[in-house]
């Protein structure tokens, strides 16, 4: 990863903890202090230990009892820190950590789904999220903890008796050998999972989306077959995972039963030697190895788990740092003289352009239509002004000034796009129409008329929830929703992209008739109706063939050429 990435990926860890220090450190403390009190339970048995063992100098009876009384006490005050506290950090810290995502998810290109596959950035929220939450945020508190219970045991060792601390420091050569070999294979499981994943989510939307084809193609048995591959595929990783687990964890108990027995061995060598060792100490030795080694075991496989973690921040980060549209100059809301594209080219592969040389001018305030066959590039003209693609040769300006120049929020400013395909949102037919913002009623009231949308509204009221994608709608009837969206935005420029194609002859022609009554609007329509009635109330009429323009003119004009476009119409009739 480069430098640019890496620091992207700080500014998302960086969520976790933004105005959620307090619930943080709280968190931690009690964490530590947990680990804290292991260590002075450990001393308590070793007082207690000696004291059974008549050894002079223990503390008495009544005070183990007050000693014990205070654990206990001390233990329901830390756990009810960590129930308030640590349970508050991790919610709002992935709460904040996948709004980030999402809010940089939205300054992405319009393109940028084009070439991204989607499914990555679904895993990235519900799979990779969970690993993150797990891995990086809960896992920070038993690490650390951890540490300090290491460190915290040694030096008690080393205080109780520094031969023997040397001599228990040579065993746990062992446990840290194991931790040393299966050190960064977890973070490789957990990208392997995650990549699995990702292709498993790609293919069950496919699935979900293109139902229909699939029923209608009887392509069950394939899709079946190409699910199953990819459910086997991740269930493999995941199992690879768990066996990579096991088995760190398998050699982590040998070595470290093989260390805490070494270490007790040592010690009652040393005792049975006259070493000034006590019953109590040998016993603390004993618990203190236990907290020494059991850091020690669990420290690699939390280490990896928080780099695997890590890892996954870093891939959501550079997933969402590309195909971000830079932002450019503002300008103002509105278009004074014109859009001009000169000598534009454009393909969506290197090697085989869509659009070639194209030069035309759109005049503000007039209606343009642009005609020709599937295939021509009438759709991708579209696009390009509407700054969705950024890689063409030439120039494409709204008042002279580059696109690729213009900042993507003047530019929606200026421009809205109705499209062939329309997405609608599981929420209510109003706010499906408005976009979830607030218009003065008169406004959608005219936007809704014209769009053809009172029956609709007058049968089912503006509350209707519309289902996932519309679900619960006709296709005209989404087409209807997203011409009275773009309507009501009321942009100085409009582009339609087949717009009509599913509503019947009248309502085509009376929304196509409202779009071309709006004053003071470019409307630039792509259209495959061509009807002499609408085709003569366009200022211009644009023809595309193999993506060149081959005629321009009015409808009059076009005609008396008898050229590509009179052919078209003449067919069309």
């Amino acid at each position: 990863m480069n430098h640019k990435h890496k620091s992207a990926s700080k500014k998302y860890i960086a969520q976790f903890y933004k105005k959620n220090h307090a619930s943080f450190l709280i968190a931690l403390i009690s964490s530590l202090l947990t680990a804290a009190l292991n260590l002075w339970i450990a001393w308590m048995l070793q007082q207690m230990v000696d004291f059974v063992s008549g050894v002079s100098g223990a503390f008495g009876l009544p005070v183990l009892v007050w000693y014990v009384v205070s654990v206990v006490a001390a233990i329901l005050l830390l756990k009810t820190m960590s129930y308030f506290s640590r349970p508050h950090f991790m919610e709002k810290a992935m709460r904040q950590y996948k709004d980030y995502a999402f809010h940089k998810l939205t300054q992405k290109n319009i393109s940028a789904f084009y070439v991204e596959n989607t499914a990555n950035y679904i895993s990235a929220f519900s799979n990779d999220a969970a690993t993150v939450e797990n891995g990086y945020l809960d896992m920070q508190f038993n690490i650390l903890s951890n540490i300090f219970m290491l460190t915290g045991a040694l030096l008690m060792m080393l205080m109780y008796h520094p031969l023997m601390t040397v001599i228990a420091r040579a065993f746990f050569l062992l446990p840290i050998g194991v931790s040393y070999i299966t050190g960064n294979r977890m973070e490789t499981a957990e990208r392997n999972i995650s990549e699995k994943n990702s292709k498993l989510i790609a293919t069950l939307k496919d699935s979900l989306s293109g139902f229909s084809i699939i029923k209608s193609f009887k392509a069950e048995n394939a899709i079946f077959d190409l699910f199953a591959h990819n459910n086997t595929a991740a269930e493999q990783a995941k199992c690879k995972k768990r066996k990579l687990i096991t088995v760190i964890g398998c050699l982590a108990s040998v070595a470290g039963i093989t260390a805490q027995l070494g270490t007790f061995l040592a010690g009652a060598w040393l005792a049975s030697s006259g070493q000034d060792i006590t019953p109590g100490i040998l016993i603390a030795f004993i618990n203190l190895t236990a907290y020494v080694i059991q850091p020690i075991q669990e420290l690699p496989e939390q280490l990896a788990s928080r780099k695997a973690a890590i890892a996954l921040i870093d891939k959501l980060a550079d997933s969402l740092e590309g195909n971000v549209r830079d932002e450019g100059m503002h300008i103002p809301n509105q278009l004074n003289t014109g859009i001009t594209m000169k000598n534009v080219t454009f393909g969506y592969d290197a090697e085989c352009d869509v659009l070639h040389n194209i030069s035309t001018a759109f005049d503000a305030g007039k209606k343009y239509a642009i005609v020709g066959t599937s295939g021509s590039g009438k759709s991708t003209l579209l696009n390009l002004l509407m700054a969705s693609h950024g890689n063409y040769s030439g120039q494409i300006c709204y008042d002279g000034q580059e696109v690729k120049d213009i900042s993507s929020e003047s530019l929606y400013d200026i421009v809205s796009m109705i499209q062939q395909n329309v997405f609608i949102f599981n929420a209510s037919i109003r706010d499906n129409i408005t976009m979830f913002h607030e218009f003065p009623a008169a406004e959608v009231e005219r936007a809704i008329e014209l769009s053809g949308l009172s029956k609709l509204i007058k049968e089912r009221g503006e509350d209707y929830l519309c289902g996932e994608n519309g679900s619960g709608l006709s296709g005209g009837e989404k087409q209807r929703i997203s011409i009275a969206r773009s309507l009501l935005k009321k942009t100085k420029v409009l582009l339609v992209d087949e717009a009509t194609a599913a509503l019947d002859t009248e309502t085509a022609c009376q929304v196509s008739g409202a779009i071309l009554g709006l004053e003071g609007v470019t409307g630039i329509v792509v259209t495959h109706a061509l009807n002499e009635t609408l085709l003569r109330q366009y200022d211009g009429i644009i023809t595309l063939k193999n993506g060149s323009i081959v005629e321009s003119g009015t409808f009059d004009e076009l005609i008396a050429e008898k050229g590509y476009f009179y052919s078209l119409f003449t067919i069309s009739q």
